[in-house]
């Protein structure tokens, strides 16, 4: 596919590494939500604020596998399914449109308080950032234990576990994919809701537009990481 045809995904690459939100479709196919995302090391306090006002969603922070896997963190399905207990029941396979949970732990940062105000989630989120990026070059038994020392759970910030644009289509996986290309380590997502559903399309596509934001397709992102 021809670059100028693809530049909406470079363009929201951009934005993401000079530090401002994008506007993330995943697709009519899928859940059909546009998500709010920054890179997590630009998690402001007033990021974090704007991401719940204007999504209204779950704030999560995407890892990829790999960088899981250092840090010893667990899908929570498989968490639910090893326990020996009749929670194993209760551990969802698929989802409605069809997909695998992303879902891990809930965790704070140990130095927060609450662990749910805008400047809590903002240390917590930035906290994840930096062990992520530090978890690149370290090895992943002396990673795992660090970040037991620094957060506990149940927390505030939702973890997800990218499992590549090749295995899954969401939210997830589309922001890690275009966080890489910004040269960003962890992502940070917030769906966008509307009057008792999601925001529709139409109304992210003009929110994004109001606010000087990129709105991308999942399906731009998917094409143009097939072509590379």
């Amino acid at each position: 596919m021809a670059r100028e045809r693809m530049g909406n995904v470079y363009d929201a690459a951009k934005q993401l590494s000079e530090g401002k939100l994008v506007v993330i479709y995943d697709g009519d196919e899928r859940e059909g939500e546009a998500d709010l995302v920054v890179g997590a090391r630009f998690a402001r306090p007033e990021t974090v604020e704007t991401m719940r006002k204007d999504g209204g969603g779950l704030l999560c922070v995407a890892i990829g596998s790999g960088d899981a896997e250092k840090l010893g963190l667990p899908f929570f399905t498989d968490l639910l399914e090893s326990s020996g207990s009749r929670l194993a029941a209760m551990a969802c396979a698929k989802t409605a449109y069809g997909d695998t949970p992303a879902f891990s732990l809930m965790v704070n940062h140990r130095n927060v308080y609450t662990g749910i105000t805008d400047n809590d989630r903002s240390l917590t989120i930035t906290k994840i950032d930096d062990i992520v990026r530090s978890a690149a070059t370290a090895s992943g038994t002396t990673m795992a234990e660090e970040f037991r020392k620094q957060f506990y759970s149940p927390g505030h910030v939702f973890l997800l576990i990218g499992r590549g644009l090749e295995n899954r289509r969401g939210h997830t996986e589309l922001s890690l994919w275009l966080g890489e290309k910004a040269g960003l380590g962890a992502m940070v997502l917030c769906e966008m809701l509307g009057s008792g559903k999601a925001l529709s399309k139409e109304k992210a596509k003009a929110y994004a537009k109001r606010k000087g934001l990129v709105f991308v397709e999942g399906k731009e992102i998917r094409a143009e990481a097939e072509r590379l």
